[in-house]
């Protein structure tokens, strides 16, 4: 072994949710393991807080710690950006052109946003009424837009192909916008453009979401993917069946195409699609013995969401501790997803469900209802859950969701 070249029992690549979670999960039933953790970034966030903030429901800074403040104590911090997976002799290659080798590799680095794939948008984020929840300091941006609309203005909201990060994050941004706009006494004309071809990917949320966003006066438009922005002309243009549309705003909300980060889709870990091949149920690679992946970075038919991650983060600490000899309890994942759906504030519906658009429920009431009381758990329970509970490795499974065969297609 060079010089430039260190070993460890186990690697994790990407200190994200994911990759924190497992590890911590690890080191704390294994304290003596040799775990290291690839993560190039100083700043760790809750990205399911930029909702939020988007709708001046909570401080951007309140998402954000210290890399270092999250990371497990007794874990390698590798400080590096991965240029390349090496699975075949066990080893992750670093831009820095050292190399790191493992017995075990889990992969966890998420997704990436493609910015760059909508014609002028990089050039206006963040100005002329162009923004997006999808980044930590263009958030706060989303709120500002929704305070500042007079009668008459024209705001847009966007939603790509799938998969992406957080399926229902395009509709809670305008729930929330058009909910201040309303609260405002502002007569505006929202529109919702979406690539796909209904409100949500799961029926039976799908016909209750349409019945919000039409309490809101706001029209979907399906089947219209963005693809340009000229931000001085305050124009959005759109494909559709039809050929190019083009339509004016005020305020423009962008959720960009997402796909697996390059690095993964130029990889022999890859499948066509350009995700991290898994067992659907196991989250072990369909060819490397020694490789598991979890997180946005697989190709898992399930959403992507913290939700997800907390679901799957005890099955890859189980596989590899049985791996590693030690006795492990099997569990397996079932493709849980969860979206708590800001329908106003103070307002969410908790729309849960399984692989196969399975409806679950963690509360004997109907799901598809929006609650009050659910915006405290969203607001206040999940971000507790997630800093506290989840990057500490703890595995939190209560309550249990149980199906609701009335309500699945």
């Amino acid at each position: 072994m060079s010089s430039n070249t260190s070993h460890h029992r186990v690697v994790v690549a990407g200190g994200g949710t994911a990759g924190l979670s497992v590890a911590a999960a690890l080191l704390r039933q294994s304290p003596q393991l040799d775990v290291a953790v690839i993560e190039a970034s100083d700043v760790h966030y809750y990205q399911p807080g930029w909702t939020l903030v988007g709708g001046g429901d909570m401080r951007a800074e309140d998402t954000k710690r210290r890399e270092e403040e999250v990371m497990p104590d007794k874990a390698r911090w590798i400080r590096a950006t991965i240029s390349a997976f090496a699975p075949d002799e066990n080893r992750v290659e670093l831009a820095s052109g050292e190399s790191v080798t493992y017995d075990f590799l889990v992969v966890a680095l998420g997704l990436q946003i493609d910015w760059q794939a909508i014609e002028g948008l990089s050039e206006t984020l963040g100005r002329n009424g162009v923004t997006s929840n999808y980044r930590y300091d263009l958030a706060p941006y989303t709120h500002e837009l929704a305070q500042s609309l007079t009668d008459g203005a024209k705001a847009l909201f966007t939603q790509p192909a799938m998969p992406i990060k957080c399926a229902g994050a395009p509709q809670k941004a305008l729930y929330l916008t058009a909910d201040t706009l309303r609260k405002r006494g502002i007569s505006a004309e929202i529109g919702f453009y979406n690539q796909g071809g209904a409100m949500f990917g799961v029926p039976a949320y799908a016909r209750e979401l349409d019945k919000v966003i039409a309490s809101y006066g706001a029209t979907p438009y399906f089947k219209h993917n963005l693809v340009a922005v000229d931000g001085e002309k305050h124009e959005a243009t759109f494909s559709t069946d039809d050929g190019p549309v083009t339509r004016a705003f005020d305020m423009l909300h962008v959720v960009p195409p997402q796909s697996a980060p390059d690095v993964i889709k130029g990889s022999p870990l890859a499948g066509d699609a350009g995700w991290v091949t898994v067992d659907k149920n196991r989250l072990t690679h369909t060819r490397y013995d020694n490789v598991l992946a979890l997180g946005d970075c697989t190709d898992t038919p399930n959403a992507k969401t913290m939700a997800a991650v907390r679901r799957q983060f005890p099955v890859v600490v189980a596989e590899l501790r049985a791996a590693l000899g030690e006795s492990a309890k099997k569990r397996t994942y079932d493709g849980y997803g969860a979206c708590p759906l800001t329908v106003a504030h103070g307002k969410v519906m908790l729309a849960e469900f399984r692989y196969g658009g399975e409806v679950v429920s963690s509360f004997p009431l109907d799901p598809r209802t929006s609650r009050r009381m659910y915006w405290p758990v969203k607001s206040q329970f999940f971000p507790a859950l997630y800093w506290q509970v989840m990057l500490r490795g703890l595995d939190w499974h209560w309550p249990k969701p149980k199906p609701r065969p009335d309500l699945t297609e």
